[in-house]
Formats: structure tokens, C-alpha cells, sequence
């Protein structure tokens, strides 16, 4: 298991199409991929979860990731996140 924080950095949050981009991309990956914010724990690979997270400049979360391609799940949820692209 990969545990990694970041903080979001994109001037105007992660929007849904982020979002959305963000939900593809994880599911191409076969680890289980999280994305943890204060008490909440949210499957990176589920819309509805990631939308409800909201994010915004300066958020800080933990991405997390298990399973055969952990690394270069978290790395690219980091690469997405950070900068909202």
C-alpha cells in the first residue's frame, strides 16, 4: 500500500470535469485507488464519491493505493489532483 498527501494547487479547485478525469483514469488502473480527506475515505474510482468531496485550492488529502500498479495509481492521481489537468 502507497499513502502519499498533496495539496491541491489548481487556482479554481477541481471541477467536474476534473473530476470525471480523474474517475476514468483510476479505473484504468487495477489497484484499489482512495482518496482521503479529513474523516472521509472516497473510492477514486466512484463519481458520485468523488464529486461529493468538492475540492478546493488548498485542500489537503491523501491518496491511496493497493494492488499491482499502486505506484503508478498514485502518481498520477497526484500528477491530476494537484494540478487539476
Amino acid at each position: 500500500m502507497i499513502r502519499q498527501t498533496v495539496t491541491i494547487q489548481a487556482e479554481e479547485g477541481i471541477g467536474a470535469r476534473v473530476t470525471a478525469k480523474i474517475v476514468q483514469i483510476a479505473n484504468e488502473f487495477n489497484s484499489q485507488v482512495f482518496i482521503e480527506i479529513g474523516t472521509k475515505k472516497i473510492n477514486a474510482k466512484s463519481i458520485m464519491g468523488m464529486m461529493s468531496l468538492q475540492l478546493s485550492t488548498g485542500d489537503s488529502l491523501a491518496v491511496v493505493a493497493e494492488g499491482a500498479d499502486e505506484t503508478k495509481a498514485v502518481e498520477k492521481m497526484k500528477e491530476l489532483l494537484v494540478l487539476g489537468e
